[in-house]
């Protein structure tokens, strides 16, 4: 994204690409598409990848019309709508596995954004620019509402007395969906009203172009509704095929998560590699801890709420090994975001602890 980005035009995949896979998704359902042919999971992969980066686009047109911080936020929620869509239509399904999904995708978010997108941003930040500035207050307020939600949801579990597994009884779950809803809406307002100023940079640098018209933002309005959906739908088309691709592998279910948090967060790190690159890591922050800040704080309590009123099974407790690396990546990252400054040893430091996430998943 450039500084003369013209918002304005429309490119033709980001309208085709939700237009297809719409189409898709209709010859599915009246039984015009085998869901297990060769071509049908092609097409779908092909137009699953373009609805993802349509919807994003559509979601930055939004964004830049109403300005920062309430543009990352749009896109955070963006970004969590998939999530939860993927998640909960695995949960119904009732496959192996479907009731550490939304654990395994959560966690993963969190991984791969304070680990793989926050390393590879500083790194590729500070090579180019040495050193990058942002503001303490604003990156401190995020990763203690992250840290906290984090604990309660994948720690809390292995230690509470009232249940025989890594789970919540149902006060409990309930407490924890009301909990996290509330710190969530009260982070957003400090965000958005009451310490917005924590979440700026004004170094005059002009980022966008000229902002959207109201035929564009109406326009984008239109099709990014219509991405989240097809995306959803095409998604819950796939996951057997996934399911079925990640068990003869013989690589663990927890990889089905993974899959799910790359495939939502890819479009969304992208964005954040290239603020960091034009030197806006304020901007870069913003817009990927939101997003891991999204999936915790409304992505557990919508699946815990789910959960509850279908009576289906939720698992959320760590294995050891997954709770050491997320306390090793909290206090990592409380040092990272100490200073107001980063260098690229930093940068380095969380891509190592990424890279151990990525071996602990990939091994049976």
């Amino acid at each position: 994204m450039t500084p003369e980005h013209d918002w304005n035009r429309l490119a033709w995949w980001q309208w085709a690409a939700p237009l297809g896979g719409a189409m898709l998704v209709g010859a599915k359902a009246g039984g015009l598409a085998a869901p297990g042919s060769a071509l049908f999971i092609v097409a779908a992969v092909a137009l699953l990848g373009g609805a993802v980066f349509a919807a994003v686009h559509h979601a930055e047109v939004l964004a830049v019309r109403i300005g920062e911080p309430f543009g990352s936020i749009l896109l955070a929620l963006a970004i969590t709508t998939i999530e939860v869509g993927l998640i909960i239509a695995l949960m119904i399904a009732g496959a192996a596995g479907s009731d550490t999904v939304a654990r395994d995708t959560v966690f993963s978010v969190v991984m791969i954004v304070l680990n793989g997108i926050v390393g590879l941003c500083l790194v590729m930040g500070s090579a180019r620019h040495f050193e990058q500035a942002f503001r303490v207050q604003g990156a401190a307020a995020i990763l203690s509402v992250i840290a906290t939600l984090a604990i309660m949801a994948f720690v809390l579990p292995n230690v509470t007395r009232t249940t025989a597994g890594p789970t919540f009884a149902s006060s409990q779950l309930l407490f924890v969906d009301i909990a996290a809803l509330s710190l969530y809406a009260l982070f957003v307002y400090v965000q958005t009203f009451r310490h917005r100023e924590d979440f700026l940079i004004d170094d005059g640098a002009t980022l966008h172009g000229a902002p959207p018209t109201n035929r564009s933002t109406l326009i984008s309005a239109l099709f990014l509704t219509v991405s989240l959906v097809v995306v959803i739908l095409l998604a819950k088309a796939l996951s057997p095929a996934v399911e079925a691709a990640v068990a003869q592998a013989g690589l663990p279910q927890t990889v089905v998560g993974v899959v799910i948090a790359m495939v939502v967060l890819l479009p969304e790190g992208l964005t954040a590699v290239k603020a960091a690159r034009r030197n806006r890591l304020q901007t870069s922050l913003n817009a990927s801890l939101g997003s891991a800040l999204a999936s915790i704080g409304l992505t557990i309590p919508i699946v815990g709420a789910v959960s509850l009123y279908l009576d289906v099974p939720l698992v959320l407790g760590l294995p050891p090994e997954s709770t050491a690396l997320l306390l090793l990546t909290l206090f990592i990252s409380t040092i990272t975001f100490a200073t107001g400054r980063t260098t690229i040893l930093q940068g380095g430091v969380h891509l190592v602890i990424f890279g151990i996430f990525v071996l602990l998943t990939a091994v049976p």
